[in-house]
């Protein structure tokens, strides 16, 4: 054999012993949360990072949120693959019979189903989180091995991409193989000048630059063979042309009530649990609202959470909301004829639809998946890591787990 030819050789072993070694690696999943980002606003830009998901992974035409389609029930239910009724956060914010409250909280302590990252810890997958409901304090004892705290939405997409890229740099005896992150999505944009705003265009190609960043990270370090990458949001957004004060109305009816929850749902607690019924017939006369008692509540809902919830749940049809408008509200709705946005509606409404993409190892190549829910994603993020899901999820998991090298933990 000639120099040359031993030299190609040795050189064709090496490359083959070190994809060998890439593929053999453990699985890594990245889930990433794009909040109030509606199912058909990625057909509104020319995306580059989510259209390479689309064509090179996975995605779904909807992703259905739990009720209510608000953030914080919805992150749980990602993160737990159950629902309001089984983990408990059944609102944005709510105080319980026992005078607990719980107001856009972290506190995992409310949270009654374990969640992703405990149930990875308990396996012996490490995991990293930067921002997600319920992660900044430990889950009956259990917490992210990485975890940014407390919350700050101030913080921009590029430093947490920074920080997801520097996670996947440790040493394999540090690595975490999931890593969760909450991002800004096109909520705030959404809530301030209404979901058919062309700033909605601009914003979400201003995540996917992020996106791609991430993705061009993931590509020089050879990661794919090993990472799958997932972005799902939480729920879409509707318009609002204007708001129920079912609270004033009940006030003037001499019936003394609390709303938690605004916009497209929102849970209410009366004074005297007695005028149940006078209640009813109060807001009976009101178009275009329903309120449900425990009893009514319609069972696909899955919200009912005995303890936190309120003797009626209010559920209006959109474009209205529940709550009370501001003076500027009113101004920029009736005079100058902006709407702002809202969520939290019956997830069967079709602007509560959410997205659902998915790129990477495990994941088909080009598969459309058609409705996928929120509880499934909890399940398919275990699968992807070959563990376990959360012990109380009911989702399902939507690929089958890749095939993991002998040994690997």
């Amino acid at each position: 054999m000639t120099r040359i030819r031993a030299a190609a050789l040795a050189l064709f072993l090496l490359c083959s012993l070190a994809a060998n070694a890439r593929a053999a690696e453990p699985s890594v999943v990245v889930l990433l949360s794009w909040d109030g980002t509606r199912w058909d606003y990625p057909a509104r830009a020319a995306t580059v990072a989510l259209a390479r998901m689309a064509r090179d992974g996975a995605h779904a035409r909807r992703l259905t949120p739990v009720f209510p389609s608000s953030t914080f029930p919805n992150h749980v239910s990602l993160a737990t693959g159950t629902y309001p009724d089984r983990h408990g956060i059944i609102e944005n914010s709510f105080t319980d019979r026992q005078g607990r409250r719980f107001s856009y909280g972290n506190d995992a302590s409310f949270i009654e189903a374990e969640p992703l990252w405990a149930a990875a810890e308990r396996q012996g997958v490490r995991a990293a989180v930067f921002f997600w409901a319920g992660s900044e304090t430990d889950w009956h004892g259990r917490g992210a091995t990485y975890r940014r705290a407390p919350f700050d939405g101030s913080v921009p997409e590029a430093r947490k991409v920074d920080q997801i890229l520097a996670w996947l740099d440790l040493p394999a005896a540090q690595r975490p193989r999931l890593i969760m992150s909450w991002w800004h999505g096109c909520d705030g944009v959404g809530h301030e000048l209404g979901p058919d705003a062309p700033e909605i265009a601009a914003q979400l190609l201003a995540q996917d630059r992020e996106l791609a960043r991430l993705f061009a990270g993931l590509d020089a370090r050879g990661a794919w063979a090993h990472t799958a990458v997932i972005v799902a949001s939480d729920h879409g957004m509707s318009r609002m042309d204007g708001a129920i004060d079912a609270e004033a109305v009940l006030s003037a009816a001499g019936i003394a009530a609390r709303l938690d929850g605004s916009g497209g749902e929102g849970q209410l607690y009366l004074k005297d649990p007695a005028q149940t019924a006078a209640a009813l017939r109060t807001l009976s006369g009101i178009e275009g609202l329903t309120a449900y008692t425990p009893e009514s509540l319609p069972a696909r809902m899955r919200s009912f959470y005995p303890s936190r919830s309120g003797d009626l749940t209010l559920v209006p049809n959109p474009p209205w909301a529940v709550g009370r408008e501001s003076l500027w509200q009113r101004l920029e709705i009736w005079w100058r004829g902006k709407s702002p946005g809202v969520h939290g509606y019956d997830p069967s409404q079709p602007d509560m639809g959410a997205i659902f993409y998915a790129l990477g190892a495990g994941v088909p190549a080009g598969a459309e998946l058609g409705e996928v829910r929120a509880i499934d994603v909890a399940p398919t993020v275990a699968a992807l890591l070959g563990i376990d899901p959360p012990a109380q999820s009911e989702g399902r998991a939507l690929f089958q787990a890749p095939q993991a090298p002998p040994g690997a933990q």
